[in-house]
This record gives structure tokens, sequence and C-alpha cells, in this order.
């Protein structure tokens, strides 16, 4: 059992959105990691982030994340912060993984620099955007079989791009 993409970015690249458009295309279900961590800590990721700290959060993202590859048939969205994992990139070798790229300044708009996303929170949210996508870039197309830069699509147009991607044959 395995998910017929994984869907991963930054903050503001679309992930819900698209995964849930090309969950609905292929006729299969979509699930999120950020949600299954949620409903298992009944608590929103910033509450964790705020009294537990980003290190609980980071082991709690990677369990939800393994579970859900070894579980999971349909189209599964990863927290933009996931790849940060060393186990979770080796766990998605395996995997037609999409990465939705996204430029800064797009991303910025998409996310409106959200208090309700904890690693944006703080006193220079554009800084901190920047320096997390200069990070996660090199991590996220170690992992991508699939990369869309998702600034002038539309989540339509991702998804198209993405079904059209010879990878995606084996999908």
């Amino acid at each position: 059992m395995s998910p017929r993409f994984v869907v991963l970015g930054p903050p503001g690249g679309g992930k819900t959105t698209v995964g849930v458009l090309l969950a609905e295309h292929l006729g299969v279900g979509f699930r999120d990691t950020d949600d299954d961590i949620v409903e298992s800590q009944g608590k929103p990721i910033s509450d964790i982030f705020t009294t537990d700290g980003e290190p609980v959060f980071r082991a709690l993202e990677e369990a939800a994340v393994a579970k859900a590859l070894s579980e999971y048939e349909g189209v599964l969205s990863l927290g933009g912060g996931a790849i940060l994992s060393e186990r979770t990139r080796e766990l998605l070798a395996d995997h037609t993984v999409v990465f939705l790229n996204v430029g800064m300044a797009e991303g910025v708009r998409r996310t409106g620099l959200s208090s309700a996303r904890p690693l944006l929170a703080g006193v220079n949210p554009r800084a901190t955007y920047k320096a997390l996508l200069e990070a996660r870039l090199p991590l996220y197309r170690e992992v991508a079989k699939i990369e869309v830069l998702t600034d002038a699509l539309t989540p339509e147009q991702v998804v198209s791009t993405i079904l059209t991607a010879p990878e995606a044959t084996n999908s």
C-alpha cells in the first residue's frame, strides 16, 4: 500500500488546494499529515509549537508521515517542514513526490504571513519565509520526482501539469 502522490512544499505552495483537486481528479481520498497530528494531539499545531516546542512537533510529524506513507493509498499532503527529517526523506525515496514550488513574493502573498503558521509568526516574517525557502529548497528537490512552479498557475493547471509529467505514469 502506498500513496498515489505525496505533495509537499513551503507554506503557500498550494499543498492542500492542489492535493484535494488531484485526489478528486484521480477518484481517491486526500489526507494531510498536519490534520493527523491535530487530531491525535487534540490541539492546533500552533499550540503544539507554543506549549511543547518545535522538536516535539517535528517528532510527532515524523511519526505521522511514516504511518501515513505505510497505510494510505490516496493523495497525501505533508507539512512544509516534514522534509527536514532525514528519516522522512529516506521514506519518500520510494514514492511519487510532487514538489509545489512557490517564489518568495507569491508565497508571502498567499500565506498573508499568517500567525496561524507558527514559523512565520515573529518580528520579521518576510525574512523568516526567505530563510525557510533557502534552507528547504534543496531538500524538496532531493526527494521530488515532479516539481511544479505554482506562482503563475491556477490549481487546475498545477494538477494538469502533475498528471502529464512523465513521472506520473507510474502512479
